[in-house]
């Protein structure tokens, strides 16, 4: 059985791979559902820091690879989204924007 939380606490370990930065913390992440009468069927609607990201596909991989290594968990699916397009002076963390340069 899978929770949202959960699955927010595992996706907290993923890191974006052109920043290195948690992609919870960025804001990338924008719904977590997790289905089904155990939670068994996840879905995780996620942005990318640029619409053109050149490791966008296994990106993505990697968020379904690790959401499916879940106990309980029996699908995956993760949808990329650029609506709303992100913005981290708006979405991230206070940690993310101090580390980005923001303020």
């Amino acid at each position: 059985m899978a929770t949202v939380e959960q699955v927010r606490e595992a996706l907290a370990e993923v890191k974006d791979p052109e920043i290195d930065l948690g992609i919870l913390e960025l804001g990338l992440v924008y719904d977590v559902r997790a289905e089904g009468e155990s939670g068994e069927h996840v879905t995780v609607v996620m942005t990318l820091t640029s619409p053109m990201c050149p490791v966008g596909p296994m990106f993505k991989k990697t968020v379904e690879d690790r959401v499916k290594a879940l106990d309980g968990v029996e699908t995956a699916t993760v949808e990329i989204t650029f609506t709303p397009p992100w913005d981290p002076r708006e979405m991230a963390s206070d940690d993310v924007k101090l580390a980005l340069g923001i303020w």
